[in-house]
């Protein structure tokens, strides 16, 4: 009983304090609402995914080039024990066998020309960027240095030299793959022999073909892919040259390009890598380790992204984060009416208010799945000003009140747009926000008399 007399005596002596309590409560608990919107953005996302792949596994999935590989056969003998059963008695020899192990070699140059057409395709309302692509492989192999990795000539299966490479997904490739080896066409076949990759091609080079001296070689790949594509740098010095007509394109990996040019047309950008930058030899034996494998492959590939520069869920994503900021600057300025205008806002009204600026966040992610995210963003403000506006009109009491409300939201809606739009800067400007909103209020209450204001709610709820 004595609790409820004490709050019941707070309440009375400091009423605006607990409107103050009250709003920040009310403030609290509208971001329900609004993260009821988050889950249903990750659900948009996840059938925009689900969308995507089905377009990507018929089309091509994103694509690397890692290759060419020489891989030739060798023998070697190693010893071993082995039991035999001699007048009864079992007796260990140690015996000599052979056996055939592979060793790897990796071109001394490779170059890489390629142009590269991206389109988008779609399904139902959901897009995924696609391209077709033209590259032209080209490079020299030196002269196998058999002493270096310790193996005799004399063991070495020359007549079962493969040449390969690996590609993510060749069934984006258009017609059969041909490589010219030392001038000499030779088709490759499906399969490919690097390890821990599962697509690619294969050609057999048979006995001569790369014995006694170094052999170029050149090879054209037409390959479909999705996203984005990426080379392996197997060379000791790699150049790699790429033109598309894709205006906002992602470098990515392990390299950057050296030269890079970009316009509304598109982008050339070009990478000059040595084998500095990768921790895979030129040759090696499956049996010595460090031969090229997924695994040692994966952290040196290099290239571009065909990715779309506007995400529309991922803007209404960020743009949510802002939730709170929104519903607190106007019920901070409804409550600045009350306290500086002697108006009375019911707590309802506060409920409605806050209620239409969470709608914002669904309607901007409903629109932008059809719109462009600038217009649907234009929409959705101005269907939430409007409906603040009309709404809050009536217990305002002044069109100069509406005016000035309507003007804070449209700020602050565009200042959220300007947000999303600079990344790199968001919380530079969301933190310039938040400080210029508090010196704004501070300035506006530096000769407001709280227990005046408190005695005069007092007397006039009395």
């Amino acid at each position: 009983m004595e609790t409820q007399t004490g709050a019941g005596t707070l309440v009375a002596a400091h009423p605006q304090m607990m409107k103050v309590a009250g709003i920040g409560l009310l403030s609290a608990v509208l971001l329900i609402p609004i993260s009821l919107v988050d889950s249903v953005i990750d659900e948009r996302k996840h059938r925009r995914d689900e969308a995507v792949a089905d377009i990507t596994a018929t089309w091509g999935r994103p694509q690397s080039v890692i290759g060419p590989v020489l891989i030739i056969p060798y023998r070697y003998e190693y010893k071993t024990k082995k039991e035999e059963v001699v007048d009864g008695k079992v007796t260990r020899q140690e015996v000599v066998q052979t056996a055939v192990d592979h060793a790897y070699f990796l071109p001394s140059d490779l170059k890489i020309d390629g142009n590269i057409a991206p389109k988008t395709l779609h399904r139902g309302i959901y897009e995924a960027v696609v391209y077709s692509s033209r590259l032209n492989v080209s490079g020299t192999f030196p002269e196998p240095d058999w002493k270096a990795l310790k193996i005799e000539e004399k063991d070495v299966l020359w007549s079962e030299a493969e040449l390969t490479l690996a590609v993510p997904d060749l069934r984006g490739a258009k017609g059969a793959v041909t490589v010219l080896w030392g001038g000499s066409p030779l088709v490759m076949f499906p399969g490919t022999k690097v390890p821990g990759y599962s697509s690619g091609a294969h050609a057999a080079l048979g006995d001569g073909a790369v014995r006694g001296a170094k052999r170029d070689f050149s090879l054209g790949l037409d390959l479909n892919g999705s996203g984005g594509i990426q080379f392996a740098p197997l060379g000791i010095r790699n150049v790699v040259s790429l033109r598309s007509s894709w205006p906002d394109p992602k470098f990515q990996g392990a390299f950057l390009p050296a030269d890079r040019r970009l316009s509304k047309d598109g982008f050339t950008a070009d990478w000059d890598v040595s084998y500095y930058g990768r921790s895979y030899p030129q040759q090696s034996t499956a049996r010595g380790g460090g031969r090229p494998d997924a695994s040692t492959v994966a952290g040196s590939l290099f290239g571009v992204a065909f990715l779309s520069s506007v995400d529309a869920y991922r803007n209404v994503e960020r743009s949510t984060k802002y939730g709170i900021l929104f519903i607190a600057m106007i019920f901070l300025a409804f409550f600045l009416f009350e306290t500086l205008a002697a108006l009375k806002i019911h707590p309802v009204q506060y409920v409605l208010v806050g209620l239409t600026l969470a709608l914002f966040f669904l309607l901007l992610l409903s629109l932008s799945e059809f719109l462009p995210f600038g217009l649907s963003y234009l929409l959705a403000a101005a269907a939430a000003v409007s409906m603040t506006a009309l709404y809050s009109g009536k217990f305002l009491g002044s069109g100069r009140r509406t005016a000035a409300l309507a003007g804070e939201m449209v700020g602050v809606y565009g200042y959220l747009y300007v947000v999303l739009q600079l990344q790199d800067f968001s919380l530079l400007m969301g933190s310039v926000l938040l400080t210029a909103t508090l010196a704004a209020l501070m300035y506006l209450t530096r000769n407001v008399d709280w227990y005046a204001v408190d005695a005069d709610f007092r007397l006039t709820s009395g």
